[in-house]
């Protein structure tokens, strides 16, 4: 195939870039750079079959030119991270709604199968125990900036699946949960890497809360290779499929796991929700994915336990380097 990736030089989409080149297909990738690096592609540098366009899904004119270069769209760009959402809310919408507004139709446009990344936020404040794709939304209220991106998210899966069913092209809606892995930025907010940054700096990790919140984390190396087979199946075809890991922890305990992991001599420092995203900040006590259609549909069983993701992430830290596409096969 040639395979367009949006949000391709960020933390998955460089990832899926690696491994589409390895299975021997062609990928180009779209980014803006507002959040994603040229460092998380350096390793295709020069690479005949890669192709690096910088740019903004926004930008109708260019996502329609680069769509009709391809056969298939994987569709990752988004306004990523609890900080990016809460601090710029009108941005983020925009970037979620037209931009996926403007892939998919291109898509559809130019005649390619095309999946679009979303996201356990759809789900809300549903703590149930292994959260089905056919599970109820349980959001707050639409005026807190917290909601907007499940609310965005959920709306791009039905441009998506309006527009899958309306052309018949085969397309997928992947649900991530907490997907975590090498190349990642504690920057935006996401909780491994900035607890292994601030681990490996020796100042104390901040565990936002109580820490009793529990989360599954899943790994990039496990979820990227699952997002090519799903599209490939017809089976899955103009469905939402959940995929993130199976094991279980509270962040409290998680941040006493990298300290051990890390052999580091930081503290643990509880800091109160108002104080880490400001007033009205409202988390989830629990989010746990039931990924049995996943493995129904293509045998997705998650390889990589938590403590290997997480000593991945730590290694990639130390190295200051981002891994070639050989970490997949590990």
């Amino acid at each position: 195939m040639k395979a367009v990736v949006t949000g391709g030089a960020g933390f998955i989409g460089s990832h899926l870039c690696d491994h589409l080149i390895a299975q021997g297909h062609e990928a180009v990738a779209l980014d803006d750079m507002s959040t994603g690096s040229e460092s998380n592609l350096e390793q295709l540098n020069g690479h005949p079959r890669f192709e690096l366009v910088k740019g903004s899904v926004l930008d109708r004119a260019l996502v329609d030119e680069v769509v009709a270069s391809g056969d298939t769209v994987f569709h990752l760009a988004a306004a990523v991270g609890v900080h990016t959402i809460v601090d710029k809310p009108l941005e983020s919408l925009r970037t979620n709604l037209h931009g996926t507004e403007n892939v998919v139709e291109a898509a559809v446009q130019h005649g390619a199968r095309y999946l679009v990344a979303s996201t356990s936020e759809v789900y809300g404040k549903n703590d149930a125990d292994g959260i089905t794709e056919d599970a109820d939304r349980i959001l707050g209220s639409p005026l807190k900036s917290r909601w907007s991106y499940a609310a965005a998210k959920g709306l791009d899966e039905l441009v998506a699946y309006i527009h899958g069913g309306d052309s018949g092209l085969p397309c997928v809606i992947t649900r991530f949960f907490n997907i975590v892995g090498p190349r990642q930025t504690g920057r935006y907010g996401m909780v491994v890497p900035r607890f292994v940054e601030q681990a490996l700096a020796g100042e104390p990790i901040t565990v936002y809360g109580e820490g009793t919140q529990r989360r599954c984390f899943g790994s990039v190396f496990d979820v990227v290779p699952a997002m090519c087979r799903l599209l490939e199946t017809p089976a899955a075809h103009n469905r939402a499929v959940n995929l993130g890991g199976l094991e279980e922890i509270a962040i409290a305990e998680l941040a006493q796991r990298v300290i051990k992991l890390t052999g580091s001599t930081s503290e643990v420092r509880y800091v109160p929700y108002e104080e880490a995203y400001g007033e009205g900040y409202e988390d989830m006590r629990r989010r746990m994915p039931d990924t049995s259609l996943a493995a129904g549909l293509i045998g997705y069983e998650p390889r990589w336990r938590l403590d290997d993701v997480v000593n991945s992430i730590i290694e990639h830290k130390r190295a200051g380097a981002p891994p070639h596409h050989a970490a997949l096969a590990s």
